[in-house]
């Protein structure tokens, strides 16, 4: 009797020890934005994208098609500052960012002038994010010059966005000691302006953005159209700053063409992430599965393909990640 017991503890301990055998999960954090905008929703498609937790269903059996046993999580944050320090520290494993603070950051230059943040890595180039310089419904400016004096929304603090503007405003003689700013996201901007407590405010994001659809249609809105002249001014002073267009028919009641600049949002990761980890993440970004789920989520997710990954990465000055190098040099994408 007492071998039979001791047999079937030793199977009872077997047994419990199956699942302290099985694939260990590793957590992957991606800095975004906040929930209003576009770093957000994009973020979030990817983190499932290049998921595969422990325990599911393989690829080719329905089940995610990401790197085995990694859970990716999206995080809202106040973007591309935050999420680039928060990489160089080890704070997230990745995140969202626009080229210009991306580029700065890494060299010190600029702001972060003495401040170089060397561990920064590209996996991608994502997608353009247009500047929306955004008014009440039937207010004009005839440019950033007419800022002077009013309450104006220069986005957060710790975004590429309010880096950008404040660049841009100085150059119309704009600035903190003559503006009443206000240093708020996306979604408390719409809602400033939308209750007449703000004259103007500025976010940098891919359309449509979230909180803008809703205030388009409700409050209504306008959008500051920028000049050819203006547009050429701005690409002066921030290089990484394009002269793009937001169609009409993107905000209800904005019919026309809007011209404004663009800067291209980048997935960034840490250099100490190993080569192995990030040549999987990269693989599996560009898979059939996150096609379908780029295709089917944020209107932007169709602008992020394989084909323009490297679109301006070289002539950005910072390194691509290894691992990332490697899935493209495989895929014909990079000499």
């Amino acid at each position: 009797m007492k071998f039979v017991k001791c047999l079937t503890g030793l199977a009872l301990a077997g047994a419990l020890a199956v699942p302290a055998l099985a694939q260990e999960p590793t957590f992957f954090r991606i800095g975004t934005g906040g929930a209003g905008g576009t770093y957000f929703p994009i973020g979030g498609t990817i983190a499932n994208g290049i998921s595969a937790p422990p325990g599911s269903r393989a690829c080719d059996e329905g089940g995610q098609c990401g790197v085995p046993g990694l859970i990716a999580i999206a995080q809202s944050t106040t973007a591309s500052v935050f999420n680039n320090a928060a990489v160089q520290n080890g704070e997230l494993e990745a995140g969202l960012a626009a080229a210009d603070v991306t580029r700065s950051m890494y060299l010190g230059e600029g702001k972060f002038e003495g401040k170089p943040h060397p561990k920064l890595r590209i996996v991608a180039n994502l997608f353009p994010e247009d500047l929306h310089l955004v008014l009440p419904a039937g207010s004009t400016i005839n440019d950033l010059g007419d800022l002077e004096g009013k309450r104006v929304g220069i986005a957060q603090a710790g975004s590429g966005t309010q880096v950008a503007v404040l660049q841009m405003l100085d150059a119309w003689g704009v600035n903190r000691d003559n503006m009443d700013e206000a240093e708020l996201n996306n979604s408390q901007s719409a809602e400033r302006l939308a209750d007449g407590q703000l004259d103007a405010y500025f976010y940098a994001a891919g359309w449509p953005v979230a909180a803008m659809v809703q205030l388009s249609s409700t409050k209504g809105m306008n959008l500051h159209s920028f000049s050819d002249e203006d547009l050429a001014k701005i690409n002066e002073i921030i290089p990484a700053y394009i002269p793009s267009a937001i169609p009409g028919g993107v905000y209800e009641g904005i019919d026309g063409e809007t011209k404004t600049p663009a800067v291209s949002a980048m997935l960034v990761v840490s250099s100490d992430l190993s080569d192995e980890l990030v040549y999987g993440l990269t693989k599996a970004m560009w898979n059939e599965n996150t096609r379908k789920l780029l295709d089917n989520g944020h209107a932007k997710g169709k602008q992020i393909t394989a084909d323009t990954a490297l679109a301006g990465v070289e002539a950005l000055g910072v390194p691509l990640h290894p691992g990332a190098e490697k899935f493209y040099k495989e895929a014909g994408l990079l000499q």
